[in-house]
């Protein structure tokens, strides 16, 4: 199930449709960009996205390990990412990723994600 919800949001992300992506997050969600920023909940994100300067870029996460806890609907994602300008196939940065994953609400929802830029 997690997943689909990665494969639907990377293809959200592809289509810049920021606002289907966001419906994979907690409203209270974390980030932490590859550059080392904080954003804090849904809205907070879609504000640094309106605001980026530069080439309209998207990100593509590819999961390495998902390890899911039924007790506590928590899960454990880790694995690779990579930022591609629009119109381009080679990425123009990358590194590591992991990702928390609550199943609260019934959906496997990021609860938080921690990106870190390793090549560019």
């Amino acid at each position: 199930m997690i997943l689909a919800q990665r494969e639907k949001s990377n293809t959200a992300l592809r289509a810049f449709d920021e606002a289907l992506n966001a419906t994979f997050l907690t409203d209270d969600v974390l980030i932490t960009t590859g550059a080392g920023t904080l954003i804090s909940g849904k809205k907070e994100l879609l504000e640094y996205i309106q605001e980026a300067s530069g080439p309209r870029m998207y990100w593509v996460r590819t999961p390495d390990e998902i390890i899911v806890n039924p007790k506590t609907l928590l899960a454990w994602e880790t694995g690779t990412w990579k930022g591609f300008v629009e119109g381009s196939e080679e990425a123009e940065v990358g590194g590591k990723y992991s990702a928390q994953w609550t199943k609260k609400s019934g959906i496997w929802l990021i609860q938080s994600q921690l990106f870190v830029t390793l090549r560019r």
